[in-house]
């Protein structure tokens, strides 16, 4: 069969922009037809790189955000609107929901959870690839542990500010965020949103570099993947690539070469956190039972305000925002002090 045939295919038919590219191709674009991308957060970076995705035709999407939508997020989210922020919906449902309308020749599996060290085993059970639209050092390198000791390509992002900087770990072939990071900063050494704030081109900037890294690996072109780290910053015109090669060759790295992996083992990182550029933290408790909402609102009844959907209830009471997951997770709003969060969190919904 002949290009231009292939090109005819239906299945092949909304993507002719993207197949008549040389790089990429009728081969190609099957290829990503039946591949499976994990979207690990679905805030800035994640619903850029959910929504690029999923036009491009990536066969399986699979999208999990642990938080809900504020009217601050529409700023720089692009999958949200107004509506979605009025129905107190979870990130990863309202993109879902989205997504669906934007392309429903694909799976779109939406699952709202933490990313911890019990939960990523199932949530990268048969991918391919897995892009990083989170906020934190803790779960990015829990995502490199398991991206090095299962072998999946994976795709790094983070920016602040006007400045953001992306890589992409091939494991076995590239260096890994370990060699580039010993270890996660510090709290308070690094800026956040919160403090730095961030416009949102620089987002859009990386996110795309993200989604362009995943197509190549998703179709078939690992040759033409960077093995750079990429730092763009906006405001000041700024551009640089650093190569990593070096880094890999010392076999110093305690993950890609020697086997490390404490993330993934849980000997590091925390079920709690308190969130970038929310006043906020977040409460897990893994070895807890799921949360009966209804009860919950009973429970609370003259307590405060109290809302609830589906997917979540929430509690306004004195200064405090209280939000509560069927698994068990909470978020505090009012607060980023964890110790006064967990005292909140025992007063009004128990220990």
């Amino acid at each position: 069969m002949t290009e231009s045939h292939e090109i005819q295919d239906p299945a092949l038919a909304r993507y002719i922009r993207q197949v008549r590219y040389p790089g990429l191709g009728a081969d190609g674009q099957r290829r990503l037809l039946a591949a499976r991308a994990l979207v690990c957060g679905c805030g800035a970076l994640g619903s850029v790189l959910a929504n690029t995705l999923a036009r491009a035709g990536v066969g399986h999407l699979r999208i999990v955000d642990r938080d809900f939508l504020e009217l601050n997020n529409l700023q720089r989210q692009v999958l949200y609107d107004e509506d979605d922020v009025a129905a107190g919906l979870p990130k990863a449902v309202a993109a879902e929901a989205k997504l669906r309308k934007i392309n429903s020749q694909i799976a779109i599996e939406a699952i709202v959870a933490d990313v911890d060290h019990t939960t990523i085993g199932r949530l990268l059970q048969d991918v391919d690839v897995i892009v990083d639209g989170t906020d934190n050092f803790e779960t990015r390198f829990l995502l490199n542990d398991a991206a090095v000791k299962f072998g999946i390509p994976w795709v790094y992002g983070g920016c602040v500010g006007a400045e953001g900087q992306t890589m992409t770990i091939l494991p076995g072939e590239t260096a890994c965020l370990r060699c580039l990071l010993q270890d996660a900063p510090p709290p308070g050494s690094t800026a956040t949103c919160d403090t730095a704030g961030i416009v949102a081109p620089i987002v859009n900037v990386i996110a795309s570099l993200q989604a362009c890294e995943a197509i190549k690996i998703l179709s078939g072109h690992r040759e033409a993947v960077s093995r750079c780290l990429q730092v763009f910053e906006l405001w000041d015109n700024r551009v640089r690539q650093v190569g990593l090669d070096s880094l890999r060759a010392t076999g110093n790295c305690p993950t890609c070469c020697q086997g490390d992996f404490p993330w993934l083992e849980g000997r590091r990182g925390s079920h709690s956190v308190v969130l970038c550029g929310r006043n906020s933290v977040q409460l897990s408790y893994p070895d807890r039972h799921a949360v009966s909402l209804d009860a919950l609102e009973r429970q609370l009844a003259g307590v405060g305000r109290v809302t609830r959907n589906r997917f979540l209830l929430r509690l306004e009471v004195d200064t405090f925002q209280i939000t509560v997951f069927p698994d068990g997770r909470a978020i505090v709003a009012g607060t980023d002090d964890m110790t006064e969060a967990r005292t909140v969190h025992a007063r009004y919904i128990g220990a």
